[in-house]
């Protein structure tokens, strides 16, 4: 409730306002079925959701880790056994009506995973080895977006090549780009020094397939990295953030 005293604003905080309110809890899963996937794996670490249902199948515990927190496989570490590889299929439901976000999906993962693999966790902080994204010889070969620029992106295969193209994105967003269509052995952290936003394009052969199945036509990210962008990609250490896991079973019945 707001009073004007003398001709000024004194906010009064009624029982029932700002501090009287409770948080809200978290939402969480109304039904869960946790089981190990049955018949030939066909799919795995499937992802899909409609409205309030979320379905992941062929998920090793590992991955259903990485999809609760959003890592990658480097940042899950095992202070215990790592579980058996066994894969696991979750069909869930979301309490209420409105429609989760997949951040939302995750939050609640988390507390599945907390219940019935009894998955505990702690965060560290660990030196490993990464690759700087830095600025070549020749400086950068992409533009700063203009300033009523429209922040916009696609994407997509191009044969055995990924594309990705910005219009409007910072190089930490461009480093994230890297490690998540073509490198996944290690993270790539941003150290150009650019601080604007600006207009990339960059195509190149994931190096996984490179190292499955290598072709004459396939571009590695290293060179296109350097080609493309006039960018380089350099091995190094940094420090980066880590989940320890440190208890975890198999999970409990339906």
């Amino acid at each position: 409730m707001v009073r004007l005293i003398g001709g000024a604003c004194l906010i009064v905080l009624m029982a029932s306002g700002l501090f009287g309110q409770s948080a809200q809890p978290p939402r969480a899963f109304e039904v869960a079925s946790v089981k190990p996937h049955d018949g030939p794996l066909h799919t795995m670490r499937g992802f899909s959701s409609s409205g309030t249902r979320l379905t992941l199948e062929g998920d090793l515990p590992v991955y259903l880790i990485m999809e609760a927190y959003n890592l990658k496989i480097y940042q899950v570490s095992f202070a215990v056994p790592e579980p058996e590889r066994i894969y696991y299929d979750i069909f869930a439901r979301a309490e209420g009506d409105g429609v989760p976000s997949r951040s939302e999906f995750r939050q609640m993962l988390q507390a599945l995973l907390a219940d019935r693999f009894k998955l505990k966790v702690h965060r560290e902080t660990k030196e490993m080895p990464v690759y700087a994204l830095l600025v070549g010889k020749n400086g950068p070969k992409f533009k700063e977006s203009a300033s009523d620029a429209v922040s916009a992106g696609r994407g997509g295969p191009n044969g055995r090549n990924q594309y990705i193209a910005r219009t409007k994105a910072t190089m930490e967003d461009l480093a994230q780009d890297i490690g998540n269509s073509f490198l996944v052995d290690r993270p790539v952290l941003d150290k150009t020094g650019l601080t604007g936003t600006y207009g990339y394009r960059i195509e190149a052969t994931p190096q996984a397939w490179i190292d499955n199945n290598p072709e004459l036509s396939d571009i590695g990210v290293f060179a296109a990295v350097q080609e493309q962008l006039g960018l380089k990609l350099e091995p190094q250490k940094a420090a980066v953030e880590i989940l320890v896991v440190d208890h975890i079973e198999k999970p409990t019945q339906n």
